[in-house]
């Protein structure tokens, strides 16, 4: 299958895209999440969107991938302080916000030219994608949330060993052998329990992301824009587009409860949950998760 590529200019940081089948049929954007690269949708499942009509495109998010780096650029404040006040739902000093990734996201939609698309996003990705449906209704005909919360006040929190797995990796100068079994374990420790990855292929995908953009300093600024733009609720209450929240029961990185929080504040929204789904997105459930977004898109019209 053709892969369109290009570079979108949005504020401060440069956007790398793939846009994927024709480019007239019906658009849906795949937002990644906390330093995740667009390789979080892997190619398989882009087909599998492909296949049903539907004209796909994937981005960077800004200080990921093939997107721009902002080397150097850090946010004041206490961290520990800063992860208290987000428990409340209250905003914290930021490089940049989840607002701005929205903006991001918006810049490639208008650089294709599309006015209106399917928007899904997974885990940080659902935040950016709450906002980018409340902010721009019009644009959005419908609305797919995988793993992911509006960190309202006093959700529970991510569980210890799952957080620390995620935010405390190795030294970025690690040998490449160290970030490939990190991957690893932290696949185990985040993943889902009864789709579990075959290592090798955890370390092939992570030799693939490595290879392609190795920048895990731009986690950090990641968990910075959610912390720096607080409860998602006011985006919530003002979304109109037909959505579905997928989660999964055995998700302890972003809690169901994350889930189902966004699922009452959105009206009408489904949710729709897997038993034994961790935080990922296990390749034996791709079909049930597309069928469940098509029945959504369909909703959109």
């Amino acid at each position: 299958m053709q892969v369109r590529t290009g570079t979108v200019c949005s504020g401060a940081a440069d956007i790398y895209y793939e846009d994927m089948g024709d480019p007239a049929d019906p658009a849906v954007l795949l937002i990644t999440g906390l330093g995740a690269q667009l390789l979080l949708w892997r190619t398989g499942f882009c087909d599998k969107l492909v296949d049903q009509g539907l004209r796909v495109i994937r981005y960077d998010n800004r200080d990921v991938g093939l997107s721009s780096k902002l080397h150097g650029q850090r946010a004041g404040g206490s961290q520990p302080v800063k992860m208290v006040r987000s428990f409340l739902g209250m905003a914290s000093d930021a490089v940049y916000t989840l607002e701005d990734m929205a903006n991001d996201a918006i810049a490639v939609l208008d650089h294709l030219q599309i006015e209106r698309s399917h928007v899904v996003g997974a885990s940080m990705g659902g935040m950016i994608a709450q906002i980018l449906a409340a902010r721009h209704a019009v644009r959005v005909p419908t609305l797919g949330i995988l793993f992911s919360s509006n960190n309202q006040p006093f959700l529970p929190p991510p569980g210890p060993q799952q957080l620390i797995a995620v935010i405390k990796g190795p030294a970025p100068d690690s040998p490449r052998e160290v970030i490939v079994e990190n991957a690893v374990r932290v696949s185990k420790i985040i993943g889902s329990p009864r789709y579990p990855t075959p290592p090798d292929r955890v370390r092939a995908e992570t030799i693939e992301a490595y290879e392609r953009s190795h920048y895990p300093v731009g986690i950090a600024r990641h968990f910075d824009a959610i912390m720096g733009s607080g409860s998602l609720l006011r985006y919530d209450r003002q979304i109109t587009a037909p959505t579905v929240v997928i989660h999964g029961k055995a998700d302890k990185l972003m809690r169901p409860s994350g889930g189902r929080a966004i699922a009452r504040a959105i009206p009408n929204a489904r949710l729709v949950l897997y038993e034994g789904m961790g935080h990922n997105l296990p390749e034996q459930l791709w079909d049930d998760i597309i069928g469940e977004l098509k029945t959504t898109f369909a909703e959109g019209g």
